[in-house]
């Protein structure tokens, strides 16, 4: 089946969701990667990348891509249940203190982000309106986003994909440190990745899911102790 075509507005909308600039403080939390830095796992460009690729492969295309598509059709069918099954489901998932309240954050962030600009869209009464309401993870919340701005379901997976491995490559040029360069080899290194981690993502069946990635869970738990850091998470 050949992708959804996409028209120039929501291209447009989807860089808008994608940028750096959504103030939803992605830029903020480093995923572990500051803590693998701390541990001398990642000391360079080839060690970052490696990184990155391999977070990419065994936790984004195995849990939160997947759980992104089923948060999109829940979402894109107005089934709240089943949007808040997998937002439940996902919260549980996250195996550390700092992971999950980074996603809740974010979530609630751009969920704020979206009462305001629908405030007359039924579905914006499901977005949480304070931090201390039932959370909504950042997964959810992006779906929401994609399903409200009219992005196709593909184009917009990718877009989460992108923005995360951005997201990374800017907190290994700031934490190494790394030159602009580098971090665009990376970028352009991981484009490969992402598209396979989509493809696997749209593919998966529920019971495929998995977040087995002892190695980064324990250097988030790692973090939440690490005497000097620039990274929330």
């Amino acid at each position: 089946m050949s992708a959804e075509p996409l028209s120039g507005r929501a291209l447009l909308r989807l860089l808008h969701l994608a940028s750096p600039g959504l103030p939803v403080g992605a830029y903020s939390y480093s995923q572990g990667l500051e803590g693998a830095i701390d541990a001398d796992l990642v000391r360079d460009e080839p060690s970052a990348l490696a990184w990155i690729e391999d977070v990419l492969r065994h936790s984004m295309a195995r849990l939160e891509a997947p759980v992104f598509c089923r948060l999109f059709d829940a979402w894109s069918a107005g089934d709240r249940e089943r949007a808040d099954h997998w937002s439940a489901w996902f919260l549980a998932a996250r195996d550390t203190a700092e992971l999950r309240a980074e996603t809740v954050q974010m979530g609630f962030s751009l969920g704020r982000l979206l009462r305001d600009l629908f405030p007359a869209d039924p579905r914006s009464a499901w977005l949480p309106a304070s931090v201390s309401a039932a959370p909504l993870p950042f997964p959810g919340a992006l779906a929401a986003a994609c399903v409200m701005l009219e992005t196709p379901r593909e184009a917009s997976l990718h877009a989460f994909l992108f923005s995360w491995a951005e997201n990374q490559t800017l907190a290994a040029l700031k934490a190494i440190p790394l030159g602009q360069a580098a971090g665009q080899r990376m970028l352009f290194a991981l484009e490969p990745g992402i598209l396979a981690a989509a493809a696997s993502a749209l593919a998966m069946a529920d019971e495929d899911l998995s977040n087995w990635t002892p190695g980064l869970s324990l250097l988030s738990m790692r973090h939440e102790t690490q005497h000097s850091r620039i990274f929330r998470s």
